[in-house]
């Protein structure tokens, strides 16, 4: 989807009476997407899934981003469940025992709950990111009769490098350490050469998604 027609689809979103907004999670690759809505809507809800395990890296970028961005409205949304409960039976955390069940309460579950006050989660989603994503449509529908628009499902790297060098954009401070794939802390590692995108996520587990992009999505 080019500028222009993302400029078209949030207008027309607008004089609906839509509610849309956008998730962030403010790495290097994700600011093309917001950067682009920055010039349409700088008053869009900006959704930052605060799991409370993220780099203190990632927080201070992402306040700098919205300043830098001159974007308004940041929604910093978390988990109802305490850390103190997201524990197994051997006092362990979820994220060190149970990963698919630590995403779900840190990061589906908050999401979840707000698709149901909105009409339009707009998110950047790249079909060259990996074998499920690559099955996604532009649009589909979500949970809570919402839906989800993949502005960037048909972007590849090479193109989200040229508007990055275009624009002048930021890289997270990350980056620069080797890390190209940024989640949470203690499940993020530095990246191989031999490795794809998103296996530095969850290193030694047969997991890429966190269940935002595999349970809130209708085929």
């Amino acid at each position: 989807m080019t500028f222009e027609h993302l400029q078209r689809t949030l207008q027309a979103y607008a004089q609906q009476g839509q509610r849309y907004f956008t998730t962030s999670s403010f790495q290097s690759h994700s600011l093309v997407l917001l950067h682009m809505l920055s010039r349409i809507d700088r008053d869009i809800p900006v959704v930052f899934i605060n799991t409370g395990y993220h780099f203190p890296d990632t927080i201070s970028f992402r306040d700098k981003i919205m300043r830098d961005f001159g974007l308004t409205h940041l929604i910093d949304t978390r988990s109802t469940v305490p850390k103190a409960m997201q524990l197994d039976a051997q006092g362990r955390f979820l994220f060190t025992s149970n990963p698919d069940y630590c995403c779900y309460l840190n990061k589906t579950a908050p999401l979840d709950e707000l698709l149901r006050t909105y009409d339009v989660w707009i998110n950047g989603v790249r079909a060259d990111q990996s074998a499920s994503r690559s099955k996604m449509k532009e649009t589909q529908e979500a949970p809570h009769n919402s839906m989800r628009l993949h502005p960037m499902l048909d972007w590849s790297s090479k193109q989200i490098y040229a508007y990055q060098k275009e624009y002048n954009l930021p890289k997270h401070p990350l980056d620069v350490q080797g890390y190209m794939s940024i989640g949470c802390e203690p499940c993020t590692r530095k990246m191989d050469a031999d490795m794809q995108e998103r296996e530095a996520r969850w290193y030694g587990l047969a997991k890429t998604e966190c269940g935002l992009h595999t349970d809130l999505i209708s085929s």
